[in-house]
């Protein structure tokens, strides 16, 4: 199997893509506490905003928690294939 590099490809390929937060915090208003925010994302919509084209070690560096704000994404894809994960994180 040739190297996936694209959402596009991914996409095609039946892959599955997730989120979540990472170091990021949120205010509960007397105290802080680390956010856990974990989110499936859609592979259609991420091609129909992104572009086929969009790399997908990028990513990572264009999303941000929904909670905290925080721009430390971790981006997970899981293979059909198999059912294995690969992970990418933003820089």
């Amino acid at each position: 199997m040739a190297s996936i590099e694209t959402i596009g490809e991914a996409f095609n390929n039946g892959w599955q893509v997730s989120a979540s937060c990472r170091h990021g915090t949120m205010d509960t208003g007397s105290s802080s506490r680390k956010c856990d925010w974990k989110y499936p994302l859609d592979m259609m919509t991420l091609v129909a905003t992104r572009g086929r084209d969009f790399p997908m070690a990028d990513l990572g560096d264009r999303l941000r928690c929904p909670r905290c704000g925080s721009r430390k994404i971790s981006v997970m894809y899981v293979t059909p294939s198999n059912g294995s994960k690969r992970t990418a994180t933003s820089r």
